[in-house]
């Protein structure tokens, strides 16, 4: 049994795990624990500040601690895009860094699970097609930059919480994805863990005709990754179909 430890905010699409774990075969576990998101409303609200608050070191790793007790994962991914692009390239590798020096387990995040994503498929050209306000979505193109990835095209949707982004339909998220395609990306990216995806990747990159790749997708195939195990599947994807580039 391979467990990856999924840390994710609030309550949105935290059930693509299980549908994931269907996938993936009965020897993959990919189990969630909800950190705490703070906030009168207590809302994963898609604004700079209250995702800086959300991504805080002490949020984490009193996740990060429960996680390790209660399943004793061989990997932990902080399973949030934009609470981890926030922080920057360098913050967001501090944001992990102090996870897995807390439990001793490898740990990374959605943010540089896509970085790792890009680097597997060798894709440096890329459309971004996100939930999220313009302002927010800038930090994710930054991040990307620092790997030498390229965005050619980025809509931003400046919708208000991941739980308004839960609430989008199969024709919502197909809408969506096709709201940023520019011919020469390689790859269309949806980077937002409170949206519902997993089941419609293959039909995405059919409508597209490219790789796409999503948040909870890439959240899990990389947690996978660093706990030593590569599983392929045809129902998610390139990424899970393809093996590394020379």
């Amino acid at each position: 049994m391979t467990t990856v430890g999924m840390l994710y905010p609030g309550h949105s699409a935290e059930d693509e795990y299980p549908y994931l774990e269907s996938i993936l075969g009965d020897d993959v576990h990919l189990p969630v624990v909800h950190t705490s998101v703070g906030g009168p409303d207590e809302t994963t609200t898609h604004e700079v500040q209250a995702l800086l608050d959300l991504g805080k070191t002490e949020r984490l790793l009193s996740g990060a601690t429960e996680i390790a007790v209660k399943h004793n994962p061989d990997s932990v991914m902080w399973a949030c895009t934009s609470g981890s692009f926030v922080f920057g390239w360098d913050g967001a590798h501090q944001q992990v860094r102090e996870i897995q020096e807390a439990i001793n387990v490898p740990t990374s995040s959605t943010s540089l699970a896509f970085a790792a994503a890009l680097r597997h498929l060798g894709i440096s050209k890329v459309s971004v097609s996100a939930t999220y306000p313009e302002d927010v979505s800038r930090h994710f193109v930054e991040l990307l930059g620092h790997q030498g990835v390229e965005v050619l095209d980025l809509a931003s949707h400046d919708i208000a919480s991941g739980e308004d982004a839960g609430e989008l339909d199969h024709d919502g998220v197909i809408e969506l994805a096709r709201s940023a395609d520019a011919p020469d990306a390689q790859a269309v990216l949806i980077p937002d863990t409170a949206l519902h995806t997993v089941r419609w990747i293959n039909e995405l990159e059919s409508v597209l005709g490219k790789t796409v790749l999503t948040a909870n997708q890439v959240t899990a195939w990389y947690g996978l990754q660093l706990a030593g195990r590569t599983v392929h599947s045809d129902q998610l994807g390139t990424l899970f179909r393809s093996s590394p580039r020379a």
